[in-house]
C-alpha cells in the first residue's frame, strides 16, 4: 500500500490580493486561517532526494500565481513540472502558473505542480503568493495511508487479484499463471471520440469482448499531446484507470512516446505521482516507454528506465511493469543479454502481422529462453504502419496468435478508434457507450474472436 506524507506549516489570515488570497494549510492538531490553502505533501523521499505535489484551494477565484517559500534544509537540483517558470536561490524557491492550470475557482482544489530535488525533505516556511506573506510555522509530517478498493464480484480482478512475474510468465495471486487478453486505446489525443474513457464502453467489452485488460496510450511527444498539456492528458489517463477499478478489469497506463529518454524528468514526474494515487491498486500495470527507436539499448533505453522504474517502486513496489526495448519494442533479445534489475518486470513486444514473422518471433523466443517474460502491448494484423493500405494480414496473425497461446503471452490489439486503418477496430457511427459488433471493420473480426 502506498503511503503519502504531507509537510504542512501554520499559516495566517491574508487580506484579498489583486490575483488571489492565500494561506498555508495547518499543520496536524493546528486550525487553518481563513482564506485559500496551500498543500506541499512529500509523496516520495528517498533519503538524498524527494518528491513533492503541490496543491492550491481557492477561497477567492485566482487568475494567475506565483508562488514562494524557503526550505528548512539545504536542497538542490530542483526539477519541476507543469509549471511556467522555476527558480531556487539558496533556500528560496519560486514558481509561476503554466498558464493553463493558473486560474482556479473559488472553492476548487487543484494539485498545481510537483517537484523532485535533492537533499532532505523537511518543510517549508516563509511562503507567499504573488509577493504577499502567508505566514510561517513548524512544518510536521503525517501519513495518510490510502485504502484499497475491492473489485467488483466476477470480474478479471476479483478472479485474478494482485498480478506478479513467475520465471517467463504471469501469475495470479493463487500462483496460477494467467494470460490477459484486451484491447489498446488510440493515441489519446488523436482519438475520433473518448472511447477509452467511458465507463459503459468498458464494461461492455469486459461483458460482450471478455476483455480482461485495457490499454490506455498516451501520446507524449506530438503537437497537443502530454509534453504540450500534460495536466489535461494526465486527467484522462486518471479516468482510464478509475473506470478500470470500478468495472474490475486490469489497465495498462503507456507512456506512448518514441524519445522519452530526452525528457526523463516528465516521465518521472508523471509515473512517480500516478503510482504514488494508484500504486495499492492490483488494477494497474505500468508502461513507461512505448516504442523507443532504433537506438542503444544500454546507452540510452535502459539508463531511462532504471531511472523511471525506481521513481514507480518508491511508490508502488509490487504492479507489474512492462520495458520497451529499441527498434519499436522488438529488440528483446538485445535487452534479455543486459537486463534492467528488479523483480515484476516484463517486456513489451511489438508486432504486425503483414511485416513481421518468423524472424521477429525468433528474437522473442531467444528473449524468454534467456529468462525474460513478455507482454504484447500492441500488435496488429496489418503493415507495421497501422494498416494505412487497408491490407489484413489473417494466416500470419494466426501464427502469432498460436505462439502467444502456446506461451501464454498477454496481449493487447491495437486500436479502439474509428478510421480506416486496418486496425481501427471501429466503423463510422460506432456510439461511444459500446454495443460495436455491429461495427467491426479492418482486423476487428479477428481481435474479438481471439478475446476468449
Amino acid at each position: 500500500m502506498s503511503i503519502r506524507r504531507r509537510t504542512a506549516i501554520i499559516g495566517a489570515t491574508v487580506a484579498a490580493l489583486t490575483a488571489s488570497a492565500l494561506t498555508i494549510v495547518a499543520a496536524q492538531g493546528a486550525s487553518a486561517a481563513e482564506g485559500c490553502e496551500v498543500d506541499y505533501t512529500v509523496v516520495n523521499d528517498w533519503g538524498s532526494g524527494f518528491q513533492a505535489n503541490v496543491s492550491i484551494t481557492a477561497d477567492q477565484p485566482i487568475d494567475g500565481w506565483t508562488v514562494e517559500w524557503d526550505f528548512t534544509g539545504a536542497v538542490s537540483g530542483i526539477s519541476a513540472w507543469n509549471v511556467g517558470s522555476h527558480a531556487l536561490d539558496g533556500t528560496r524557491f519560486a514558481a509561476t502558473d503554466a498558464g493553463w492550470n493558473g486560474s482556479i475557482s473559488s472553492g476548487e482544489t487543484r494539485e498545481v505542480f510537483g517537484l523532485t530535488a535533492d537533499g532532505a525533505a523537511g518543510a517549508i516556511t516563509g511562503a507567499t503568493v504573488n509577493g504577499v506573506a502567508c505566514g510561517e510555522g513548524g512544518g510536521e509530517q503525517t501519513t495518510e495511508p490510502e485504502e484499497p478498493t475491492d473489485p467488483p464480484t466476477g470480474t478479471p480482478v476479483e478472479r485474478h487479484g494482485q498480478l506478479h512475474v513467475c520465471g517467463q510468465y504471469m501469475c495470479d495471486e493463487h500462483g496460477d499463471t494467467v494470460q490477459l487478453q484486451g484491447i489498446s486505446s488510440m493515441w489519446l489525443h488523436w482519438q475520433t471520440q473518448p472511447y477509452a474513457q467511458n465507463r459503459e464502453a468498458l464494461q461492455w467489452m469486459r461483458d460482450s469482448w471478455n476483455l480482461e485488460v485495457f490499454r490506455v496510450a498516451m501520446g507524449v511527444e506530438p503537437e497537443g499531446a502530454y509534453l504540450d498539456d500534460p495536466g489535461t492528458w494526465k486527467a484522462e489517463v486518471e479516468k482510464v484507470i478509475e473506470n478500470a477499478v470500478a468495472t474490475g478489469v486490469y489497465v495498462i497506463v503507456d507512456y506512448h512516446a518514441h524519445e522519452a529518454q530526452h525528457d526523463e524528468a516528465a516521465a518521472v514526474g508523471f509515473f512517480s505521482d500516478l503510482a504514488a494515487r494508484y500504486g495499492h491498486l492490483p488494477n494497474v500495470l505500468w508502461e513507461p516507454f512505448n516504442e523507443p527507436l532504433q537506438v542503444s539499448w544500454s546507452g540510452e533505453v535502459k539508463p531511462y528506465l532504471e531511472s523511471v522504474t525506481a521513481a514507480i517502486r518508491a511508490e508502488d513496489p509490487d504492479n507489474i511493469v512492462i520495458l520497451g526495448s529499441p527498434t519499436w519494442s522488438q529488440d528483446v533479445d538485445v535487452a534479455a543479454g543486459d537486463p534492467v534489475a528488479g523483480t515484476n518486470l516484463m517486456y513489451t513486444l511489438h508486432f504486425y502481422s503483414c511485416t513481421h514473422g518468423d524472424a521477429l518471433r525468433a528474437k522473442a523466443d531467444t528473449a524468454r529462453n534467456a529468462g525474460l517474460a513478455l507482454f504484447v502491448t500492441e500488435w496488429g494484423a496489418s503493415h507495421a504502419d497501422g494498416g494505412l493500405d487497408g491490407v489484413v494480414c489473417l494466416d500470419e496473425a494466426q501464427r502469432w496468435m498460436d505462439w502467444m497461446n502456446a506461451n501464454q503471452i498477454s496481449w493487447t490489439a491495437w486500436k479502439l478508434d474509428v478510421g480506416n486503418d486496418t486496425t481501427n477496430l471501429l466503423a463510422p457511427g460506432a456510439p461511444v457507450t459500446g454495443g460495436w459488433d455491429a461495427y467491426l471493420r479492418g482486423h476487428a473480426p479477428f481481435v474479438v474472436a481471439n478475446l476468449d
